[in-house]
């Protein structure tokens, strides 16, 4: 990868990743705003919001966070396998997006209570559906926070540590001699 490209794609690696924990700080938000909340409009409201961002939102900024992420890992001196905190970034990312995939139809599932709710009022809506409403949902906006941060120092800092795979392939570029052309006479 040249260095002009090197870089615009390390640019938009750093907006899709940077994007993408803003807005796991804007679903907490929702998030404890359904928790503390004693009206129901703004309960309501805040898992509609949960499900848009959501969506909308987080889902295309963690997809492609993690794509460009490995264009820059696969583009780059640093590789994929070469070293652990590469390794590891791309195992926390995969994961976090994992969980964000199956996270989110549990929260349309409630986002649908959410509008229901306000088009009957809590008359005729599962009672237990409703009553979730008002708990919110910490633990996931709060971990992936965490592990979106730790990539971030991963990334940041690049601790010292090369695979197997890395050292073997460093040993072997400092094998290589050049092959001689031999002169002409």
């Amino acid at each position: 990868m040249t260095p002009g490209l090197r870089k615009l794609a390390l640019s938009v690696h750093l907006t899709f990743s940077v994007g993408w924990i803003g807005t796991v700080i804007a679903y907490l938000v929702f998030s404890i705003a359904a928790m503390t909340s004693q009206d129901p409009q703004t309960v309501r409201a805040s898992w509609i919001a949960m499900d848009l961002t959501g969506w909308y939102v987080i889902v295309p900024l963690a997809l492609a966070s993690w794509l460009t992420g490995l264009v820059m890992a696969l583009g780059t001196k640093w590789g994929l396998f070469r070293h652990y905190w590469v390794l590891f970034s791309l195992v926390l990312t995969t994961l976090a997006t994992v969980v964000l995939l199956l996270h989110m139809p549990g929260v349309s599932e409630l986002a649908q209570v959410a509008r229901d709710a306000g088009r009957a009022g809590a008359a005729g809506v599962d009672g237990h559906l409703y009553a979730q409403l008002g708990e919110g949902d910490l633990l996931h906006p709060g971990l992936g926070l965490v592990v979106l941060l730790t990539v971030q120092v991963l990334n940041v800092y690049k601790p010292q540590g090369m695979t197997r795979y890395g050292r073997r392939k460093q040993k072997e570029a400092r094998t290589r001699t050049p092959e001689r052309v031999p002169a002409e006479a």
